[in-house]
């Protein structure tokens, strides 16, 4: 026997495979093929404070080696989410991260506080890769002050850990990282989706209605796997690495690199029993190089 089990910002999790935000929605579709306590925790779609259409359609369009997606962060908002969807993810034993997106910082705040007393919720995901409309439409997490003071402001009002989602749309991710470290985050999590566009040249016009939006698969790991290790060794607090992870293999790089956890998304699309498969993964690959625990090759990547 194997130990799985890892801590993150004092939330234990079972094994280190957590759902990815905007990939499993609330949960409610996956229970109909497999019992989602097996996984080590499951991450919200990103809510906002009022409930969102998003985007028109196309929405999504397959790219080589990936997908590229526009949603527009349609979601059913913070209050419907606590009244209707926090009840069925309580009654499973998996690790319940609820994400969250804003357009200012009091949206953020507004939807920390009603947070704060929600039984059920181990932790806050700050998806800050959104427009700040105070400053222009410039992305919360795309600069230092932005991103630290969010997550300072977040923190002043959380009662869960708060983990701090951090885009690669920037120039340097390990200083956007270290900023909100310094400002309170217990945990981060990267990549989010890198920006992306297809076109249609019969149509001559973009693909997705939006014109741009976010590209995850396969396509984008090498360059989220060198973005986990940068950060992994730049700051204290535990990160989770995700950004094209498809089979176990891909989770060992990640774990190897520095992960204390991992985050599967995009590969459901294809495989909705993936997240499983990699669990069982991870403990083939413990049990045949004589490792004892998860814990044991974090950050374990030989150095050369």
């Amino acid at each position: 026997m194997v130990d799985l089990s890892v801590e993150i910002a004092g939330i234990r999790l079972k094994n280190p495979v957590l759902m990815a935000s905007g990939c499993f929605s609330y949960g409610e579709e996956a229970c109909e093929i497999y019992d989602i306590s097996l996984l080590g925790g499951v991450i919200t779609k990103s809510l906002t404070y009022l409930p969102r259409e998003g985007h028109p359609p196309p929405k999504v369009v397959e790219t080589d080696s990936g997908m590229l997606n526009a949603i527009g962060l349609s979601n059913v908002g913070i209050d419907n989410f606590i009244s209707e969807k926090l009840p069925f993810l309580r009654k499973h034993d998996t690790a319940c991260i609820v994400s969250i997106a804003g357009s200012t910082v009091d949206e953020y705040v507004r939807m920390t506080d009603r947070l704060a007393d929600c039984r059920g919720i181990a932790a806050i995901e700050a998806n800050i890769s959104c427009p700040n409309v105070e400053e222009g439409g410039l992305e919360f997490g795309a600069y230092l002050e932005p991103a630290g003071r969010v997550i300072k402001e977040i923190k002043k009002h959380a009662r869960q850990p708060v983990i701090a989602k951090l885009s690669p749309n920037v120039t340097d991710i390990v200083e956007i990282a270290r900023a909100v470290e310094d400002n309170g985050a217990d945990a981060v999590s990267l990549i989010n989706t890198l920006v992306g566009a297809v076109i249609d040249i019969d149509k001559r016009v973009f693909k997705l209605s939006n014109k741009f939006g976010g590209l995850s698969g396969p396509a984008i790991k090498p360059v989220a796997l060198a973005m986990v290790y940068k950060v992994a060794n730049a700051v204290k607090v535990p990160v989770i690495g995700m950004g094209g992870i498809s089979t176990a293999d891909d989770a060992v790089q990640f774990i190897l690199a520095g992960a204390s956890a991992v985050e599967v998304g995009t590969a459901c699309f294809i495989d909705p029993l993936a997240p499983l498969k990699i669990i069982e993964g991870l403990q083939e690959y413990l049990v045949e190089h004589n490792e004892k625990s998860i814990n044991d090759i974090i950050g374990k990547v030989n150095r050369r």
